[in-house]
Parts: structure tokens; C-alpha cells; sequence
């Protein structure tokens, strides 16, 4: 198998996503195929002309998106390609893995150009959560139907399809192992981290500004350089925001009874501060085979050393990241105290305190420039977003071992190693 190396990556900024006030996201004039669009022209133009790649090297585009409806469709990933000017002999894909997407497309591009298929691979992912959310999908409830001939005992509908609602039960399943205070705590520090990192002038390392609006305003032209969403926070504040989730009141756990004694509240646990917003943005990255990067001079960020993908109960996917990640490990031959540094998805702080509990993972290992609660979750651009920051965590750090993972909708999870070949 040929050695697969990730040798540049950019990213949009992240704006926030407002569905019922597009005026308010500054993205919300523009389609999510063109967000993409821009991206891969700078970039292209950019960096990449700098290392002589160009877009009839591409041997591959993968294009991931969580909802590809509507204006999302992409045509099998030519969509963007046609806006972006790429060469039309160049083939695409277009891959839903929900909030692994784009993920999923990059472990494509791996496996081809490991088996010898493709030598230079682009891989991106884009969302635009304000203009497309929810809409133009029909899903099958005939799952949760007693009465169907699909049913499936054990199939809550309302918990499969409502992310919410996975976060929510996870909690409860884990229940004493967290407190609402303890996800509280991690969505305050994730903020704060991200917003240090703002001020350091860190991101600027891989976003490329996009012109959009002042939000508010659509007649405004405001040059959009950085994440939207970041609040400098602190735990009283995030304590006291509106809960959004609903309980089950597990009876494992005393029933609504003890979840009332035990929290306080019969209201849910999930609240604006500890859970990723609603998000538009857009990713790209390039991977190459090794011994061609070499031949033209061209430096690796990182080495992908290993991939893993698993499912799980769809009512709690935020489970999906654990056994995802160790799979990836087992093939890798390694062990999570092996890995020095992780981007651990944060759809749900839940989610990632879950993974750092189940792998045994310190905290000062984790999301150390910031998390998707402040950052932004466009869904299914998202994984490419974990891995390229990793990539750049590890130069900086001087790390050698680095794990990208998030949660997928459905119930599912993926994860990518990488490594630093400096280190």
C-alpha cells in the first residue's frame, strides 16, 4: 500500500447560521456550492500554485454534505467543480456520511491513491445550515411504527432523527459518570480557547476570507475573516441558557424522580453552551502519494497513517467516535496513549467528554485551540475542518501521533490518524 500524505488544507470561516433570519448569517446571500466554490478558487490560486499543484492534477474531487437537497445537490460532486473551473475530465463523488461526510470522501481519496487508483486526490465538504436545513428530506418513520412491516423493536424515531435528543439520552445513559455543570464547563472552555486563539491570530493559518454581508444587513459588504460564532464565556453565563432537549427519564436511573432530585429541573440538559451551533462554512484539502509529493518537492503537512468508521444504537450516535477511533488505532497498531493531541468532534460537549472517558484521554490533549462549540459545526464539511487544524497542532507542538473523530447522525462515528513526519 502506497504511503498517503495531506499536503495542504484551507477552510472558509465559519459564520453563524440563522434559518428563520438569513439576513443575520453573513453567508446567508450566498449558496453553499458557491461558498465552496470561492474557497477552492483562492485556494488554487493561492497555496496551492505556491507548491505547482493546479486542478487538472486532481485525480479525484470528493464533495461531502450532510444535506444534499435542494440547492445542496451536487450533481455526484461536478457542481462544484463546474463553478470552480476545474478541467471537465476530472471525476467527482458526492458522499452523505451526515457529519462524517467529508470525512468519509477524504478516506476515499486515501484507499485510491493507497491501491494505486489516484495519485493527487482533492477532498472538501461545505454546509450552509441557514439556507438549507431540514427541508426537502422525508424520512422514513415506518422504523418506530408498530403497525409497519419494518418495524424494528427498540426504534425511537423521534430520538433517531432529533440530534438533540441522542445528546440527551447519552447523558442520561452515563449518568453519574457527568453533570450538566461538567458539559457546562467544557462548551465555556472551548469558547475561551477559541477565542485565544482568534486573538493569536492561530486560525489565519487556514481560513481564507470570504466577501459576505454585516449581518443584519445584506447591503453591506463585509470581508469575513474569522469564526463567527466564538463568545468569550463563563460559567455562570453558559449555566443560565434556555434548555433545548427533552428528558427520557430512564428508569435505570429512578425514573423522573430521580432525574428531578438529581438535576434539579424536569427540563433537558442541552443548552446553547454546550453544543454546536448552526453553522455555514466549507473545507478543502489535498492528499497526495508520497513518493510523487517527494518528486515535485512538495512538503507534507501530515502522513495519514490509519482511517476507522463504526456504528452504533442510532438513538445515542454520540457514542460513534469510540469505537470508530479504535478501530482505526487496532489497524494503526497503536493505542490512544500513543496519541498526543485529538480534535474530538464537539456536535455536543457530551459527546466528546464521553470519548476522553471511554479512551481514557486527558483533557490537555483535546481541542487545545478550541472545539466546534465555538468554532462552528457545518456538518458535513466538518471532518476535514478536525483533521487539517490537527495537522497544523502537531507542527506546532512538535507531536507525532494526532486522532480526528467525530459523532455521526444515524448513529454512526469515524476517525482519522495522522502523523507528524518532523517529530
Amino acid at each position: 500500500m502506497k504511503d498517503v500524505w495531506l499536503v495542504d488544507y484551507a477552510r472558509t470561516p465559519f459564520s453563524r447560521s440563522r434559518p428563520q433570519k438569513p439576513e443575520t448569517d453573513a453567508f446567508g446571500e450566498i449558496r453553499g456550492d458557491e461558498l465552496l466554490s470561492r474557497l477552492l478558487m483562492k485556494f488554487f490560486d493561492g497555496s496551492l500554485a505556491d507548491k505547482g499543484i493546479e486542478k487538472k492534477d486532481m485525480d479525484e474531487i470528493t464533495v461531502g454534505v450532510a444535506s444534499g437537497v435542494l440547492e445542496n445537490w451536487t450533481y455526484g460532486g461536478k457542481i462544484p467543480a463546474f463553478l470552480s473551473g476545474f478541467p471537465y475530465e476530472v471525476p467527482s463523488l458526492f458522499i452523505d456520511r451526515q457529519c462524517g461526510s467529508a470525512g468519509s470522501g477524504m478516506h476515499i481519496g486515501i484507499m485510491e491513491i493507497m491501491t494505486g487508483y489516484s495519485t493527487t486526490v482533492l477532498s472538501t465538504g461545505f454546509e450552509h445550515m441557514t439556507r438549507v436545513r431540514g427541508t426537502g428530506i422525508d424520512p422514513n418513520f415506518s422504523m418506530a411504527d408498530k403497525n409497519s412491516e419494518f418495524y424494528r423493536p427498540g426504534f425511537d424515531a423521534a430520538t433517531v432523527y432529533n440530534m438533540l435528543q441522542t445528546a440527551q439520552k447519552l447523558y442520561e445513559e452515563e449518568v453519574p459518570t457527568f453533570t450538566k455543570e461538567d458539559m457546562d464547563k467544557f462548551g465555556v472552555r472551548s469558547h475561551n480557547l477559541t477565542i485565544k486563539s482568534q486573538e493569536s491570530g492561530w486560525f489565519k493559518g487556514e481560513i481564507i476570507p470570504i466577501m459576505g454581508h454585516t449581518p443584519g444587513n445584506v447591503e453591506e459588504p463585509m470581508l469575513v475573516d474569522k469564526d463567527l460564532n466564538a463568545r468569550a464565556s463563563t460559567l455562570e453565563k453558559v449555566a443560565t441558557l434556555p434548555r433545548v432537549s427533552t428528558p427520557f427519564y430512564l428508569e435505570k436511573n429512578g425514573g423522573k424522580e430521580g432525574y428531578i432530585k438529581r438535576e434539579g429541573t424536569d427540563e433537558g440538559v442541552i443548552t446553547p453552551g454546550n453544543a454546536s451551533p448552526l453553522n455555514a462554512g466549507a473545507t478543502a484539502a489535498v492528499i497526495m502519494e508520497a513518493e510523487t509529493a517527494k518528486k515535485r518537492g512538495i512538503e507534507p503537512m501530515a502522513r495519514i497513517v490509519s482511517m476507522g468508521w463504526a456504528a452504533v444504537d442510532p438513538t445515542v450516535m454520540g457514542r460513534g467516535p469510540v469505537p470508530a477511533t479504535i478501530k482505526a488505532l487496532k489497524h494503526a497498531g497503536l493505542t490512544a496513549d500513543d496519541i498526543d493531541y485529538w480534535e474530538i468532534n464537539e456536535a455536543f460537549c457530551i459527546v466528546a467528554l464521553n470519548c476522553m472517558d471511554k479512551l481514557k484521554i486527558p483533557e490537555e490533549k483535546v481541542n487545545v485551540m478550541g472545539g466546534s462549540t465555538a468554532i462552528g459545526h457545518p456538518l458535513g464539511s466538518t471532518m476535514i475542518r478536525l483533521t487539517g487544524t490537527l495537522a497544523r497542532i502537531l507542527k506546532d507542538k512538535k507531536a507525532k501521533y494526532g486522532v480526528a473523530n467525530a459523532c455521526v447522525g444515524g448513529g454512526q462515528g469515524v476517525a482519522t490518524i495522522i502523523e507528524n513526519l518532523d517529530a
